[in-house]
C-alpha cells in the first residue's frame, strides 16, 4: 500500500515523497534519494507494446543516467510480481515500484480521465518528472509520445 502526503506535484516545489513495494519485497521512498537527481516515469502498463519501448530505452540509456548522477525509477498501476516479470524479460535495471492504488498516481496528476473508441475511463497518463538533487520538481513531460522522449529526458539531467 502506498504512503504518500496530501500534495500536488508542480514544477519549481518540492517533489512530494511517497514510498510504494518494490521488486524483491523491498519498498522504496523519494526521499532514500536525497543528493541525486531522480527520473520518475509513470506508464500506463507492463508487458505493452509502448510502455516496453519507454523502459528498454531507459534500459539502454541507464549508464548515461547513472553517470550524471540520475536515479530512474518507472511506476506504474501494474503489481510487483508483474513487474518481477518484466524487469525480468526485458533486463531492466533500474527499480520498478508498484501503485495498484493509484496514490501516487494521483499525488503527481498523471491518473486522468481518458478516452479510447469513445469510452471514457480513468486511466494512467504516460509522464515523466526530472527530480533535482535537493528534491525539487524541475522538469515535467505530460501525454509524451515514446520516441525520442528517453533521449530529451537525459539531456535535461545531464544540463543540471
Amino acid at each position: 500500500m502506498a504512503r504518500a502526503i496530501k500534495a500536488k506535484a508542480f514544477v519549481g516545489k518540492k517533489a512530494p515523497d511517497f514510498t510504494l513495494p518494490a521488486l524483491g519485497g523491498r519498498e522504496v521512498s523519494l526521499s532514500q534519494f536525497a543528493g541525486k537527481k531522480v527520473v520518475l516515469f509513470f506508464y500506463p502498463k507492463d508487458l505493452t507494446p509502448a510502455c516496453t519501448q519507454e523502459s528498454c530505452d531507459y534500459r539502454d540509456s541507464y549508464a548515461a543516467f547513472g553517470e550524471c548522477n540520475t536515479v530512474v525509477l518507472g511506476i506504474s498501476i501494474d503489481d510487483v510480481q508483474t513487474h518481477e516479470r518484466f524487469a525480468e524479460k526485458y533486463e531492466l535495471p533500474y527499480e520498478l515500484l508498484a501503485d495498484p492504488e493509484h496514490r501516487v498516481c494521483e499525488l503527481y496528476g498523471v491518473w486522468q480521465m481518458k478516452k479510447l473508441y469513445g469510452r471514457e475511463y480513468m486511466g494512467l497518463v504516460r509522464s515523466t518528472f526530472l527530480i533535482n538533487e535537493k528534491g525539487k520538481l524541475v522538469r515535467e513531460w505530460r501525454n509524451l509520445r515514446v520516441k525520442g522522449h528517453v533521449q530529451e529526458v537525459l539531456e535535461a539531467a545531464q544540463a543540471l
